[in-house]
């Protein structure tokens, strides 16, 4: 195993390394971001008395939790170029080609799976809340604002914590599946090196030990915001 091949500058990958970690942050910062937007309006939805809104959000959770992800970058990446190409050239008679960007794509894919299980987090949260609170601050007559940003929010945000950070984790995972569609993160990056410089072992093993880096920072971090969100708790 030659670790020279690792090292920065032109005559090694390291410098290609970083900036595939980097890559791999940016897509799984922002398809958790994307996914806590979709799974805060597909949690209230499924908490609606409208069996309608129940019936939509359901139905989201259970589609794509239900597949694999990687059939979802392939169904996205080929069939939302396919399907914006047909509205260009039916409504604006374009036609000339059109691709989205890639990290855009793999941003959308990937957080429409953090999202499903992001859904199920924040509803259990919410269900958790001690509905005497919610009853104590109307009794004292705060608003519905007023209750929803000083006594639901915060609650459901301490409560949420635990599973949001397994959805992290999971959300940080799958940035590995869209090497599929081109974009240059981690092990996309390994599977180039390797094939360049017929070391595989070497660069896949690098690549699992950036992951393993980012997972234990990721698992740090959110203990620091356990102990956060829970000062002041009384414990049993």
């Amino acid at each position: 195993m030659d670790l020279t091949i690792l090292s920065w500058g032109a005559s090694g990958w390291g410098d290609e390394f970083f900036y595939a970690t980097l890559i791999t942050i940016s897509v799984a910062t922002c398809s958790f971001a994307f996914g806590i937007v979709l799974a805060a309006g597909a949690a209230t939805m499924k908490l609606s008395n409208y069996r309608v809104l129940r019936m939509l959000a359901n139905g989201y959770t259970t589609v794509v939790r239900g597949i694999p992800e990687l059939l979802i970058i392939y169904l996205i990446f080929y069939g939302g170029n396919s399907i914006l190409m047909s509205i260009a050239k039916d409504v604006f008679n374009y036609h000339q080609y059109i691709e989205l960007p890639i990290f855009m794509m793999g941003v959308l894919c990937i957080g429409l799976s953090s999202g499903a299980y992001s859904t199920e987090v924040i509803r259990g949260a919410v269900l958790a809340v001690p509905i005497g609170t919610i009853e104590a601050a109307k009794a004292i007559g705060m608003n519905t604002s007023t209750r929803f940003r000083r006594i639901l929010l915060p609650q459901v945000a301490r409560f949420a914590l635990p599973g949001l950070g397994n959805v992290w984790q999971l959300t940080l995972k799958e940035t590995s599946l869209i090497s599929v569609i081109g974009l240059a993160e981690i092990v996309r990056i390994a599977q180039i090196g390797a094939g360049s410089e017929k070391e595989p072992f070497t660069f896949f093993l690098a690549g699992l030990i950036l992951f393993l880096i980012l997972a234990s920072l990721s698992d740090r971090g959110y203990i620091s915001l356990e102990r956060w969100a829970n000062r002041g708790v009384r414990r049993a």
